[in-house]
């Protein structure tokens, strides 16, 4: 009998497909129902998308946080009820007169640990149900802020199209931050409304887009990246004795690591046995991937 699949797969996902659609296509191409992903990514939006597959999906409650870096394009001069080029527009204002300097200067004061309003059409929940789908039921929806970090709001040019500026930026932030959030308020700041128009994820953690496979052509013999590879790639790691390994297969902390945070522990061919956090006396057993 052959073996579930398991491991993480790193997604290009394509334009206008829900990372929900992803993953089904992949739960089909794998033959199997544990598939999940590591972060959302909006229809419109290109780029890095972490799957989990089999016991991988348990590995992803550790990568969600992670920091990510995105490459997008925001158009200065128009805002939308979306803050994104899918929504209506509600205004448009000529920013073909705003210089590289104005925009640096504006994109430096949304760098750091910022409040920042989400968008009225996120994915976040209020009452239960998802923001996005109240607004399309034509409620109200104001979304309280939330504190998030950017790390750097780097603009690399712009053009000027018709009364509008097209600024082409790199973000590095964390996780949590809305990038269409981001081209709302860089607008406001210079007075001219802006939105969203292209963005694509670059990296998520340690992978990027050097490790993503195209999802055209992905088939049933794809490599999954292991998951002692994986979890090594942004957890610490404790090797276990032969000893060690046998007691955490049957549940049995190991000793502490004298290490905040979660660690994975690994056996000595490399491979996951578990997610470990300090507790006490004994190294408390968050996620067990063998046995």
């Amino acid at each position: 009998m052959t073996p579930a699949p398991t491991g993480l797969l790193v997604v290009d996902k394509p334009p206008q497909m829900s990372s929900h659609a992803v993953v089904g296509r992949v739960r089909r191409i794998l033959g199997t129902r544990r598939v999940g992903h590591a972060g959302t990514l909006d229809p419109m939006a290109t780029g890095v998308l972490v799957l989990g597959v089999g016991r991988g999906t348990r590995l992803l409650h550790y990568l969600v946080g992670a920091d990510k870096t995105y490459t997008a394009t925001m158009r200065l001069g128009q805002a939308t009820t979306t803050d994104d080029a899918d929504g209506e527009l509600l205004g448009q204002v000529d920013a073909s007169g705003c210089t590289l300097d104005d925009v640096r200067a504006a994109a430096a004061t949304l760098t750091g640990e910022i409040e920042q309003v989400p968008s009225a059409v996120s994915a976040i929940k209020v009452d239960g149900r998802r923001a996005y789908a109240r607004v399309r039921a034509g409620e109200e929806v104001s979304l309280p802020p939330r504190r998030v970090t950017v790390h750097d709001l780097r603009v690399d040019g712009a053009r000027v199209v018709g009364p509008c500026l097209d600024v082409d930026v790199r973000v590095d932030c964390s996780s949590g931050t809305y990038v269409r959030a981001l081209a709302r308020d860089l607008g406001v700041l210079l007075g001219v409304g802006g939105h969203l128009t292209d963005l694509r994820r670059t990296r998520v953690g340690p992978f990027g887009l050097d490790d993503a496979v195209e999802l055209e052509g992905l088939s049933a013999d794809v490599r999954l990246r292991a998951l002692g590879d994986a979890a090594a790639a942004f957890l610490p790691t404790r090797t276990l004795t032969a000893d060690e390994a046998a007691r955490v297969a049957h549940g049995v902390p190991p000793s502490p690591s004298d290490v905040p945070g979660p660690v994975a522990l690994l056996d000595e061919d490399g491979s996951l046995l578990a997610v470990a956090q300090d507790a006490g006396p004994r190294a408390g057993l968050r996620a067990v991937f063998v046995g």
